[in-house]
């Protein structure tokens, strides 16, 4: 195979990236763009840099040793990537290789000036940027110094930035090579930054340029704030000018230095409207060869613009296609079911499948698009007043859309706005026997699932599973189910307004809801504290457990004194609640039976934190708490003018809300234990297609969606790259914060609490769980990771149902997502903790171990140290 080591730029294009490099490759695809004016340049390719490599000493054993450096251990990787980077700098270049790296000098000009740049084949990527990794040397004159130069960037593939950048983003040191790009240098009266989306909201109708004097080396070191114009539909209609006191310029020699602008022209824009909207013209055209925003470098010389560098936007949120050019409005269904990480696409596929609604997939999200309800009065007032209840920064947000004049359509009443939001729900008895009836329904149901899905196998289990789903979505709008849902919730809305107005007391029904009947979720956590019951007499079984890191040490309990009843306990439990597991609406996340070690720290903070018999004390003395609260309510309400029948309403809402507020968290659970069975059903598929040589792994089924799944299992066949792509692509879905609501136009809103009543420096949030409480924050991003005393206040993104456990042993919760009636309030309203939910930025901006005071009433957080 011929090496070839110089690329003209014009040869190059963006599927070339292997050899020219991911900014080598944007360049050569921006010069074929009809339109678009680069300066000339040539690539040193990738083969070129494994050529000097060769010659580097040790190289390999010293790359070996970086592989195996912790991507926090930044002294190391400060060490060791310099030790590399001087070797590459000192390692002579060969003689045939200097030679072909210098010989397009002689077309170009041997004494013009030159950028020289590194261009990473890991860089300028969809998913990974890699924007600042790597070096760049401006105003470069000479062969020798263009050589030299060529050299540092090849180095700076091993600065300390570039290989945490790597380690962090599961980037293979060994895998990423480096190309340079040598260009003309261009001598600019202005250059800046062009984002062909707002990088800010996200919106991609709205493009925003940053411009300066002289090389943008000055705006990108922060050496002056740019002007900043912002441009939609072919005009400026924002823009500030900034006063730029100094800029970069090149020098005759070589090299660049600092300048003083003068005082005159410091506060002149460096660009005119026509300038700036023709320079937007040409990103949209960029935009559009490269099929996603971009974030492009330019500069003007001569009232011309040149284009020195695109890469796309890595930050924005991508939108959900659509069939149409209509606009849309998509509010996160994460945010409502308290998991907003990214679901890998067997599991987004199947939740579509089950859903109730349509649902539309970004960034391993999925949204709801609610345009048709916003555009309806009637119907949008509904969807407001139910989502504004839950959590009011998604209202908010939705509030905001609305306000941008004539995105959203406005429909007469009488048109089709989808079924109605929430409203008054049926008319259903307040009879504990409807809940009972209904878990019976819902166990029996899950009972034939399992019985009937033992004899399928093959295309004979997909189709079973599509008629299984439809069943799924039978039990989950049972017509009853939904009555008994809304009712507990009705009720409890309804105490807490009409006890505020008549008594003026905050969430009182916060209270009145303490240890109510059939909640599973809460019961899940107690039955754990009965675990730990039966452990702590065992001091044995308990040192044991501490040194717990594999999930078959089942299988060694009984070899220790009261190790079979132990066992026997944490089975009965998994048999209960194995279904459950952090993020659990992703069927492709671990279960507790699947992954039993993961409860084993909740089970030893729960022995050391608590005495025996706590479960049934923790229950009853909510009860009675509860019980003392409705007695103390119902005699203030009698003393008030036309108290009897006040008490009276009051005392039917209360025995209303005891009643069904329990059951608000089974339905969740039936879905997570259906799951749990169709999830058994595809592994055991999944390791016949290992066996059949199909699949590498099992788990390779969970990057495909599941009628891609059915296609394997017929054919046998499986797109392995495919598979590898998902792979990939979910991993760089985490570094994506998805939005409480989404338009068509990329704009992400999170919404904000329009308030004025807490103390400075406050952060605000949802109050969902009544009480002051003050303590230590314990930040946990990762379940398994808890470590717990009592007294602590939990600090998490987000609780669904498998986070109970911990609740148990805390004294407090904050939440960065959740709303009045997501699981993390209800459960946290059950154990009496209290809990302020939708705190943005909360685990960023309170550190572990801070003192904070948590609000439950008024929905505030202070930090005390």
């Amino acid at each position: 195979m011929i090496q070839q080591y110089v690329w003209d730029l014009q040869e190059a294009d963006e599927t070339r990236g292997s050899v020219v490099g991911g900014k080598g490759a944007h360049l050569g695809g921006l010069s074929r763009i009809e339109g678009v004016r680069v300066p000339a340049g040539f690539c040193v390719t990738t083969d070129a840099f494994r050529r000097i490599m060769a010659e580097v000493p040790s190289i390999d054993e010293r790359i070996d040793r970086l592989v195996r450096l912790n991507p926090d251990d930044r002294d190391a990787i400060r060490a060791l990537s310099a030790e590399i980077r001087r070797t590459i700098e000192e390692t002579a270049v060969p003689d045939d290789l200097a030679a072909a790296i210098t010989r397009p000098l002689a077309r170009l000009g041997e004494q013009s000036a030159y950028a020289v740049r590194s261009s990473a084949t890991a860089e300028d990527l969809p998913t990974a940027s890699f924007a600042g990794q790597q070096d760049t040397y401006l105003n470069v004159v000479g062969a020798a110094a263009v050589l030299r130069h060529v050299s540092r960037c090849w180095a700076s593939l091993f600065t300390e930035r570039a290989v945490t950048y790597r380690q962090r983003n599961g980037i293979d040191h060994r895998t990423a090579q480096m190309a340079v790009v040598v260009q003309r240098m261009v001598f600019p009266q202005a250059s800046g930054i062009l984002f062909t989306a707002d990088p800010v909201t996200g919106n991609r109708k709205v493009a925003t340029v940053d411009a300066g004097f002289g090389l943008g080396e000055a705006l990108v070191s922060g050496l002056v704030n740019p002007d900043v114009f912002k441009v939609r539909g072919g005009e400026v209609v924002a823009r500030t000018i900034a006063a730029k006191q100094r800029a970069v310029q090149a020098l005759p020699d070589g090299g660049t230095r600092e300048v003083a602008i003068d005082a005159r022209r410091q506060e002149q824009p460096s660009l005119t409207d026509e300038q700036v909207v023709r320079l937007v013209q040409l990103g949209r055209r960029i935009e559009a060869h490269f099929g996603r925003p971009q974030d492009i470098e330019w500069c003007l010389a001569d009232d011309d613009f040149q284009i020195v560098q695109s890469r796309p936007i890595t930050t924005l949120f991508p939108v959900p296609e659509a069939d149409d050019q209509e606009n849309h409005v998509y509010v996160s269904v994460g945010h409502q079911q308290m998991m907003t990480d990214p679901m890998k696409p067997l599991g987004l596929s199947m939740w579509q499948l089950m859903a109730m609604v349509p649902m539309h997939e970004a960034a391993g999200r999925l949204f709801v698009d609610v345009t048709r309800r916003l555009s309806s009065p009637a119907s949008r007032a509904g969807l407001l007043d139910v989502i504004g209840k839950g959590d009011p920064l998604t209202r908010d947000a939705l509030e905001t859309v609305l306000d941008h004049d004539g995105f959203v359509p406005s429909l007469p009443d009488t048109g089709p706005g989808g079924p109605p939001v929430g409203g008054e729900s049926a008319p259903v008895e307040t009879d504990p026997a409807v809940v009972t009836e209904l878990i019976e329904r819902s166990q029996a149901s899950i009972a034939a699932l399992e019985r009937d899905i033992r004899t399928k196998t093959g295309p004979a289990l997909f189709d079973f599973l599509l008629e299984a789903f439809e069943e799924h979505k039978r039990v989950l709008s049972d017509p009853l189910s939904m009555r008994a849902l809304m009712a507990g919730m009705d009720a409890t809305w309804w105490l807490n307004d009409k006890l505020r107005e008549w008594l003026g007391e905050k969430n009182a029904a916060d209270t009145l809801t303490l240890s109510a009947p059939d909640n599973v979720t809460s019961e899940m956590g107690l039955a754990l504290l009965d675990v730990a019951d039966v452990i702590r007499p065992y001091p044995e079984l308990v040192a044991f457990l501490k040194g717990v890191e594999d999930d078959d040490f089942l299988d060694e309990l009984p070899k220790l004194a009261g190790g079979t009843e132990a066992r026997d306990a944490i089975e009965a439990y998994l048999d209960r609640y194995g279904m459950r597991c952090v993020g659990e609406i992703d069927i492709t996340r671990p279960r507790w039976r699947e992954r039993p070690a993961t409860l084993v720290p909740v089970i030893l903070d729960n022995v050391r934190n608590f005495e025996p018999g706590a479960a049934e004390r923790r229950f009853e003395e909510g009860r009675e708490k509860a019980r003392q609260k409705e007695q103390d309510v119902l005699s203030r309400l009698r003393a008030l003018p036309d108290g009897e029948r006040k008490a009276d309403e009051a005392k039917r809402m209360i025995d209303r809300v005891r009643t069904f507020i329990g059951y608000r968290e089974y339905p969740k659970y039936g879905i997570v234990s259906r799951s749990f069975v169709y999830k058994r059903a595809l592994l055991e598929e999944a390791e016949r297609l290992v066996r059949a040589e199909v699949l590498a792994e099992k788990e390779d089924i969970f990057y495909l969606t599941f009628q891609e799944l059915h296609d394997v299992v017929r054919s046998h066949r499986v797109d392995g790259r495919l598979v590898q792509q998902r792979k990939e692509a979910f991993r760089s879905y985490h570094a994506l914060t998805p939005p409480r609501v989404l338009t068509s136009d990329g704009e992400a809103l999170t919404g904000a609490y329009r308030r004025d009543d807490v103390p400075p420096g406050a952060l605000i949030g949802l109050p969902v769980s009544a009480g002051t409480v003050a303590g230590r924050a314990r930040v946990v991003l990762d379940m398994a990771d808890a470590d717990l005393e009592a007294g602590d206040i939990l600090v998490t993104p987000f609780t669904d149902p498998s986070w109970s456990p911990l609740f148990v042993g805390i004294a407090g919760l904050v939440t960065e997502v959740g709303g009045l009636m997501t699981h993390g309030a209800v459960i946290a309203r059950e154990y009496g903790l209290p809990a302020v939910v939708g705190v943005e930025g909360a685990t960023r901006l309170i550190r572990d171990g801070q003192r904070i005071r948590v609000h439950g009433t008024d929905g505030y957080i202070e930090i005390l140290s």
